[in-house]
């Protein structure tokens, strides 16, 4: 692979219809917000090379902006899948965190073993506002300590800057939303006045507070 880690990601991500763009035919957020994209990487779990690059990127971002990591924590449910191969590929620990504990049983969020000195990194498929991912990484460090978060896309939206400042954690993504329109424009996805539409879109929204959920 000789272009960008980011640009080769967003090129899978199109390739496989892992992310969605609809500038004329916006889709329609949760929160109310009408956006071009949406974004679905559970399709990479259908397409093992595709998936195998993308843990490979991920192993490397973790590999370079963590490398005193000792445990893998993947996100009920979408992180659950790339945590557990990053896990298998790095020979490490893997945990994941539900939504919310279990009501019966163990009553357990946390599922799998944390040491309490475990150096821990949480793994998401998608950074919107950092909300979900922060909760989760907020329930895993009242076991161990998080160094951080790595996710296969993020929105780049100031407002997820915001939130993982005021937790004090840093998040690193293969790629991210002007990073896919860049993309989309040089192999002539769409015509300029779409790439345009796109570009303001992004612009209009970028701090914006809502989740595409």
């Amino acid at each position: 692979m000789t272009e960008p880690i980011n640009e080769h990601t967003a090129r899978l991500l199109l390739e496989h219809k892992a992310v969605l763009l609809q500038p004329n035919d916006p889709f329609t957020w949760a929160s109310g917000i009408e956006s071009p994209i949406y974004t679905d990487n559970r399709q990479l779990l259908s397409y093992p090379n595709a998936r195998r690059e993308v843990i490979t990127g991920l192993v490397q971002l973790i590999k370079t902006h963590y490398p005193t990591v000792t445990a893998i924590a993947g996100t009920a449910t979408a992180g659950i899948p790339h945590a557990a191969w990053i896990s298998e590929q790095m020979n490490l620990p893997m945990i994941y965190i539900r939504g919310k504990a279990k009501d019966h049983g163990r009553k357990t969020q946390i599922e799998g073993h944390l040491n309490t000195d475990d150096q821990l990194v949480v793994v998401d498929d998608l950074i919107s506002t950092g909300g979900s991912v922060l909760e989760a990484a907020s329930v895993a460090a009242e076991k161990a300590n998080v160094l951080g978060v790595v996710s296969i896309f993020t929105y780049d939206f100031q407002s997820a800057a915001d939130n993982f400042r005021k937790a004090g954690l840093t998040y690193h993504s293969l790629s991210d939303y002007p990073t896919l329109v860049r993309v989309a424009e040089a192999d002539q996805l769409f015509s300029a006045n779409e790439i345009q539409k796109l570009e303001q879109w992004h612009q209009q929204y970028g701090r914006h507070d809502g989740s595409e959920a």
